[in-house]
């Protein structure tokens, strides 16, 4: 009996202690944070100028391709007239022969450049993702820590089958508009940036299980 009561006490204080510990819950709109921080902004234009340096090059390519297609249907016709002498026409032959495969060097570099290009847009834009949403975590935790939540939640979230992660919350205890203030804070002066926007609909937190 006293071995028993010697187990379960220690289990009972745990569980008072546990009880009394209260959590303090806070919600965070990620996608908010996200496409405010002023950064993102500035690396979505390097995206944009790095995809329109691309569409130049690769319209660049298309149009010597353009041309060269027909220099080559210029060498094909004048192999084939019969005006021109023997010698003329095997000249526009070879010739043409000789456009054709550089015609086909041009495609197959257009083809190696478009692949590469959309790998580059692709990793640039992943590490830029990944970046900003670790800074944007940093922020969180600091802001969260200084207020003294234990527990944030990302409110714009949503489950595998596309359903909101978070159901409901009053949006008394909502970060978003603090993470922004605190991220942009460090924004270059001259700089336009949003240090605010509309507060959060309300939306006791209960969160989707399915």
């Amino acid at each position: 009996m006293k071995l028993t009561l010697k187990l379960i006490l220690p289990g009972c204080l745990l569980a008072a202690l546990a009880a009394q510990a209260q959590v303090k819950i806070a919600t965070v709109n990620l996608e908010d944070v996200f496409t405010n921080y002023y950064k993102y902004d500035l690396a979505q234009q390097d995206i944009n100028n790095l995809k329109n340096q691309i569409e130049q090059d690769e319209a660049t390519m298309v149009q010597t391709l353009k041309e060269g297609n027909a220099d080559y249907q210029k060498l094909e016709d004048a192999a084939d007239n019969q005006a021109l002498s023997d010698t003329e026409r095997q000249k526009n032959s070879k010739a043409a022969d000789a456009k054709l495969k550089e015609l086909q060097q041009t495609r197959s570099a257009l083809q190696d450049y478009d692949t590469s290009a959309k790998a580059r847009l692709e990793d640039q834009s992943t590490r830029m993702r990944a970046n900003l949403i670790k800074e944007i975590q940093t922020a969180v935790v600091s802001v969260a820590k200084g207020q003294g939540d234990t527990l944030v939640l990302d409110s714009a979230a949503q489950t595998v089958n596309a359903t909101p992660m978070l159901l409901f919350s009053a949006g008394k205890d909502d970060l978003t508009q603090a993470v922004i203030a605190r991220l942009n804070a460090g924004a270059p002066i001259g700089l336009n940036v949003t240090n605010s926007i509309p507060p959060p609909t309300p939306t006791v937190v209960r969160t989707n299980i399915f």
